[in-house]
Parts: structure tokens; sequence; C-alpha cells
């Protein structure tokens, strides 16, 4: 059903849940996963849930993150393709699925409740913006 499976993640606890549910999706599926992260000379800076998609600093901390993600997906016998791009993360996300012809972007809830919400957030520019299926997966601690 789902043959490519594209998940964004930074470097939060609450992302790399989102990578592991990616990961499993792609292991039953058989389907090729794509792992996105976003990275800019700034990183954003937030205390507790301010961001919920915080970017890395810049393309070697990207890189490094992408490999420690990747480590996720081997551990669930999937081998990833790795994208790090330099700008806004729902961006990013939305254009790479299109760009790779993505059957389900997935992502975290981080910034679905209270004042995110309603000024936006990735997961919800995503669900509005994705040409394919979109799984915001409750990533809450």
């Amino acid at each position: 059903m789902f043959d490519v499976i594209l998940v964004g993640a930074d470097d939060s606890p609450t992302a790399r849940r989102a990578v592991e549910a990616a990961c499993e999706i792609c292991a039953m599926s058989k389907g090729t996963l794509h792992i996105v992260t976003a990275f800019d000379q700034l990183s954003l800076v937030g205390g507790g849930d301010t961001h919920e998609f915080k970017n890395v600093i810049n393309e070697d901390d990207g890189q490094a993150l992408l490999q420690s993600l990747s480590f996720i997906a081997k551990k669930h016998g999937v081998e990833p393709v790795l994208h790090g791009a330099k700008g806004d993360a729902a961006d990013i996300l939305i254009a790479k699925a299109d760009e790779i012809g993505a059957d389900l972007v997935v992502v975290g809830n981080r910034g679905m409740k209270g004042v995110r919400r309603v000024l936006g957030s990735v997961p919800n520019s995503v669900a509005h913006g994705a040409a394919c299926s979109v799984l915001i997966v409750d990533t809450t601690e």
C-alpha cells in the first residue's frame, strides 16, 4: 500500500518516535523509507515545546543526525534514504514528498496543541500541503 514513505525528524525524542512508527510501517509494507531533516545557519531556540521541529545548526550536524536516525531504521531491517535540506521544515517535507513521489508522510504531533496549533505547526502545515497521505503520530510523552 505504501511503497514510498517519508518521515521528517529533528533531534527530539518525539521525532525519534515518529521515525520508529515510519520504520514499522515501512517494514510491514516492504517499501522504501526516506528520512528528512531540515537545517539552517541559525538554530531555532525555544524552551519546552515552543518549536515542534527544531532546526539543527548546520549541514554537518544535519548529516550526523541523519546517520543517527538511520540506526533506528536499520534496527527494523529497513535501509533508509537520507535527505538533509536547508530551510523551513514543513516546506522541505512537502517538496521532498512531491519530488520522490511519496505515498505517505509521517510526522510527530508535537506542536498540534495550544498556541502552536493556531499559529501553525509542521504537522498541521504538512497535513494541509502534502499531495499524499499524512500520518500524524501521537508522540506525546
